[in-house]
């Protein structure tokens, strides 16, 4: 799938020491580009917008992101990383959060670039348990789709267009593509 606006090119994501380790790289830089794709259907107007008091606020989802993706590289991974206090922007408003993101990417892509299979396999703690570091690697994907999935619904609530992901949206289509909504798309081959 192609983006508007892709954050991260696939020409500057670098090729991985073990060819087998690519997809890693691909998929951080495409889940970075999918986040971009969400954050930037917010206006300024939007960023204190919680769908219910218990919930966080798109502004405190942004910081979230930044923040807890530099933990769990920094703390769980081992990436270098700079320090917590360096990874805000000065506003949290979302293209300063969008460049932060993608500035925070870059070096990581890079590093990860250089690892081999034997560290990415190595146990590490987390959260107090031993972990290998793909694992981590694989939690920390899962849980930025998990808030860019909480951000979509959010676009929706304030009756936004959702931008496309994975996949067509009610707000997006495009030649060829199959939302796989009935039996016999899904039967193809």
């Amino acid at each position: 799938m192609r983006y508007p606006y892709p954050a991260i090119d696939d020409s500057a994501v670098p090729r991985a020491a073990n060819p087998i380790l690519q997809n890693l790289l691909d998929t951080y830089a495409s889940e970075t580009n999918k986040v971009v794709a969400v954050w930037r259907c917010f206006a300024s107007q939007d960023l204190d917008f919680r769908p219910h008091p218990k919930s966080s606020s798109v502004r405190e989802l942004l910081k979230h992101q930044l923040l807890s993706e530099r933990r769990f590289f920094a703390e769980f991974i081992g990436t270098p990383e700079p320090p917590a206090e360096d990874v805000l922007p000065v506003s949290l408003e979302c293209e300063d959060c969008i460049q932060r993101l993608v500035a925070l990417a870059r070096p990581r892509l890079n590093f990860f670039a250089g690892q081999t299979a034997k560290w990415w396999m190595e146990l590490v703690p987390f959260f107090g348990e031993p972990r290998e570091r793909i694992w981590v690697f694989w939690r920390r994907v899962l849980h930025t789709c998990h808030h860019r999935s909480q951000l979509t619904v959010y676009l929706r609530m304030l009756n936004q267009p959702v931008p496309s992901v994975y996949g067509p949206t009610a707000d997006e289509i495009w030649d060829g593509a199959d939302p796989t909504n009935s039996v016999d798309a899904a039967g193809r081959r």
